[in-house]
């Protein structure tokens, strides 16, 4: 009987563990002056493979619109507001996309400029290395 219920409960976790296997990885790349084009995957001439493999395994935007300034370009992106709703005071006020998947059971990390108010670590992240201004 004890031999059964250690088999039974070594299945539930191994399938458990390759249920948890199963959330895709979420990988964001922000760029300052990168248009769409500039990229091989969007039909540039210029080689990036790394980028076009990334881009062959995920989820691409094709209608995705941003700001003349990179600073509302981070909020709209981390909180979902519109542009023209998009400020510093208003990331404080908001869920931003690093809560909800840390909520979730993700590891979130953010790396490279931040350019916005407070640090990375307020607002969802839990790990952080890179240039606080802009």
């Amino acid at each position: 009987m004890n031999f059964k219920i250690l088999i039974c409960s070594m299945a539930l976790i191994v399938s458990m563990a390759h249920a948890q296997d199963q959330r895709p990885n979420i990988l964001v790349i922000l760029a300052d002056d990168l248009g769409f084009a500039d990229l091989g995957c969007y039909g540039s001439e210029i080689e990036t493979p790394r980028l076009d493999a990334l881009a062959d395994q995920g989820l691409r935007f094709s209608q995705f619109y941003s700001t003349a300034k990179c600073h509302s370009s981070r909020v709209c992106l981390l909180s979902g507001l519109y542009c023209n709703q998009a400020g510093s005071a208003k990331l404080n006020r908001c869920t931003t996309i690093a809560n909800v998947l840390g909520d979730a059971g993700y590891f979130t990390s953010m790396t490279g400029k931040w350019h916005l108010a407070k640090e990375p670590t307020d607002f969802g992240f839990q790990k952080y290395w890179g240039h606080l201004s802009g």
